[in-house]
């Protein structure tokens, strides 16, 4: 590998490249766009284009293209060269300010949950200057929002945008009335864990259902999954380390801090994760890293698997996104420092975060909420769908200790003994780790653990921002009016953990007994994303959103139906693909079984009558019962998802095809997946779940 330092962001045009390249003027004036959200002047824009067209050009470049983010979840592109033709039948390379500040790709196309309709094609894409523009596969990639003719967001990067902008606002406030007067930003930043599956790809090609759909919709268990809990933090297997020597070199190029790589629980199944960055930049790489994944995998000849339950029965795929907020002067606001207790600063965003997770826990179950992550939710190391937020005990009983008027007691640092002399003593954390809790305080941060691994970031942290503002914002009202200060200060931080303490929750939230408890406490248990959507278009919910200028009704309500639209699509799809695989694949290779056995028994009888047959005959009795079942509920399958049955709107058509298509795709899975084991290896269709999972050395 070069050397890294040298790689690291070569393909970039960053704050180091620009400061190099850049007039003093124009580079002062880009940097206080980008740090302060000043409007970037025109003849300034003309400046920086030139300079990046002249960056792009040596690094191989010949289009540039507007990079943005529709509500597919995926990233969107349409290329343009920077030739224009001259006199003599020439051409040169150029590249203007308005075409780097504005777009206009078609927006028909994209989903937009009725804020368009189809002959409305007219979009466009505004330049971020906050996230670097860089040079993939000989383009100039520009980030940029999408919206529509009528200024509405079209797409996730827009609202999260609005969403930081809301929260400096808010924390900005705050940090005033404690004093604080050289912080001129609260940016949230994001460092978003992001696990995978490789398989084999020629074993990839051979199944259908993980080409149309990601995941396996059939699929008997295998001898061996993760029982043995071998493949965690495992030795890489060699194809495997080298699919992440190179992942790593294409990220770093893109200025992307990939960090970290392990193996995860689940057999061939692994972890990224990188260095906190802006929510904005970090979505942006987000996004990347997923599309470098695929990519490189492709140049090992192995698949790599983002979605969130690729296999039943072994752990699916996150995305742990790890938030917090940061001054423009490096301080963490939820860092506690030595003295939690004493720090009232920290407790009084600590308690904005509790309050705002408690009273907006549909919220943060919508903003996880899809098909793929529902099958995931609840199972297997990921979060159940109850919304709850895990702080340690001692930070609980410092809590404690606030609500009932107490005196916290200061704890001496604890050093672990572990029982040999041999090994240095390391203090103790203050806190465990909670594996369960979807929500959980990690020393200054909070991981929220119910992310899906396919999913765009944005919208969690836009919700997640948003709600932290709403909070911030009533704080700052009472505290900004209060006569003494301090005496406010403490009551409003006792006042909201008696009031919201509910949402915490440090034991095990797999344990039933949860489910009952939370019921108890008047939790939300939202199993479902057809559940969940319906709380997004409440008023209360479209109000908040709009009181900050993160979304309108519009949007809102756009987004809803996207939702809902991509649900019921995404069910009838895999359906699609089962009934396929079952009528085409499945079914056939048993007759052909079953011909075989028949043929067999048949010769042997033939042979010498006194022969056994019992074998075969047993085999055969099985075969034909499971077949006739497995057809049964295909059939009814096939007739659920090709319904001629009309829908009021996409509520009651997502609910349809949650409670009935569904629930009729679980039953012929079961029928499909005890036929499976009984057929020889040699009429198997498919690969196994153990090929699968396995074949990757």
């Amino acid at each position: 590998m070069s050397n890294i330092p040298e790689l690291f962001g070569s393909m970039v045009f960053n704050d180091t490249v620009m400061k190099a390249r850049l007039p003093k003027s124009a580079y002062k004036a880009l940097k206080e766009t980008r740090e302060q959200g000043k409007t970037l002047d025109p003849k300034v824009a003309d400046v920086v284009a030139n300079a990046m067209k002249e960056w792009a050009l040596e690094k191989g470049a010949t289009h540039f293209t507007h990079w943005f983010q529709p509500m597919t979840g995926i990233t969107a592109e349409k290329h343009d060269s920077f030739i224009s033709p001259i006199d003599g039948e020439k051409v040169i390379m150029e590249f203007s300010g308005k075409e780097l500040i504005k777009g206009e790709p078609d927006a028909s196309s994209f989903p937009s949950g009725g804020l368009r309709a189809t002959f409305e094609a007219r979009g466009y894409t505004a330049w971020d200057p906050t996230s670097d523009a860089f040079v993939k596969e000989n383009s100039l990639c520009i980030p940029t929002a999408f919206y529509s003719y009528g200024g509405e967001a079209l797409d996730k990067k827009t609202p999260l945008l609005r969403s930081m902008d809301a929260v400096n606002k808010q924390a900005l406030r705050i940090l005033r009335l404690f004093g604080n007067t050289e912080a001129v930003r609260v940016t949230t930043t994001v460092g978003p864990e992001q696990e995978y599956f490789l398989i084999d790809k020629a074993l990839y090609e051979k199944r259908k259902d993980l080409i149309y759909t990601g995941r396996t919709l059939l699929g008997a268990k295998p001898p061996k999954g993760q029982e043995l809990d071998d493949h965690y933090f495992g030795a890489l297997k060699p194809r495997v380390a080298s699919f992440m020597a190179d992942l790593n070199e294409e990220l770093w190029k893109l200025g992307i801090l990939a960090k970290t790589e392990h193996n995860e629980v689940a057999p061939s199944q692994h972890e990224l994760a990188p260095i906190f960055t802006s929510s904005n930049v970090a979505t942006d790489h987000n996004q990347l890293v997923m599309e470098v994944m695929k990519k490189v995998a492709i140049k090992h000849g192995l698949t790599c698997l983002l979605h969130e339950k690729p296999f039943a029965g072994i752990n699916g795929n996150g995305k742990h996104n790890n938030w917090s907020m940061s001054t423009d002067k490096g301080e963490n606001l939820l860092e506690p420092g030595e003295t939690p207790s004493e720090n009232a600063q920290f407790l009084l965003f600590l308690a904005a975060v509790i309050k705002a997770v408690d009273e907006h826990q549909d919220l943060l179950r919508i903003s996880v909420a899809s098909a793929a992550n529902d099958h995931r939710l609840g199972a297997n190391e990921a979060p159940p769908a109850i919304v709850s937020m895990f702080v340690g005990e001692d930070l609980k009983e410092i809590l404690d200790a606030i609500e009932a008027g107490k005196p916290c007691v200061k704890k001496d640092r604890v050093f672990m003994e572990i029982g040999t002399d041999v090994l240095p003593k390391t203090p103790k954390d203050t806190t465990d780790r909670n594996r369960t809790s979807p929500f959980a305080f990690t020393g200054n941060k909070f991981e929220f653990r119910m992310a899906g691994s396919s999913d765009s970031i944005a919208c969690p942290n836009m919700i997640l921002n948003t709600i932290i503002s709403d909070t911030l914002c009533e704080f700052a009202n009472q505290l900004e009016k209060a006569d003494d200060f301090k005496g406010t200060l403490n009551a409003l931080i006792q006042k909201t953990i008696k009031e919201h303490k509910r949402i915490i929750f440090n034991g095990n939230n797999y344990a039933p007994e949860w489910v009952d408890e939370a019921a108890k406490r008047g939790l939300l248990n939202l199993h479902s994303t057809v559940e969940a959507l319906p709380y997004y278009i409440k008023p209360e919910n479209i109000a908040l959103f709009e009181k900050h200028g993160v979304l309108t009704k519009t949007e809102v309500v756009s987004r809803y139906e996207i939702q809902l639209e991509n649900y019921y699509k995404q069910v009838g799809i895999e359906a699609l693909a089962m009934v396929d695989m079952i009528r085409k694949d499945l079914l056939p290779a048993a007759a052909s079984y079953m011909k075989d056995l028949s043929e067999t028994a048949n010769g042997k009888k033939q042979l010498c009558p006194d022969l056994c047959c019992g074998y075969e005959e047993a085999l055969l009795k099985k075969l034909s019962a499971l077949s006739s079942e497995l057809y049964e509920k295909v059939e009814a399958l096939d007739a659920a998802v090709n319904t001629d049955r009309e829908f009021k709107d996409t509520l009651e058509q997502a609910q349809y095809f949650r409670n009935t298509v569904f629930a009729k795709m679980a039953e012929t899975r079961t029928a499909a997946d005890k036929l499976e084991p009984l057929l020889g290896s040699a009429y198997l269709p498919y690969p196994t779940y153990g090929e699968l999972l396995f074949s990757v050395v």
